[in-house]
């Protein structure tokens, strides 16, 4: 899948985030560091969803925009 990530550099490196993602971001000092580090953050963020919708009964809604 192909998430899009916010990128924000500071002097103290690079923080990454995934808006489609809530509370899932990531940091590195280089950009090669940062997009390596955020892809790991997105596996484990979608493991612990797995897990935490596990039991819950899923249902799809129409939203127009």
């Amino acid at each position: 899948m192909k998430y899009e990530i916010a990128i924000h550099r500071t002097e103290e490196g690079i923080s990454v985030s995934v808006p489609a993602l809530p509370g899932c971001w990531s940091e590195g000092d280089t950009e090669d560091e940062a997009l390596a580090n955020i892809q790991d953050a997105i596996r484990e963020y979608l493991a612990a969803l797995d897990d935490r919708m596990r039991d819950a009964e899923i249902r799809e809604v129409e939203v127009q925009v």
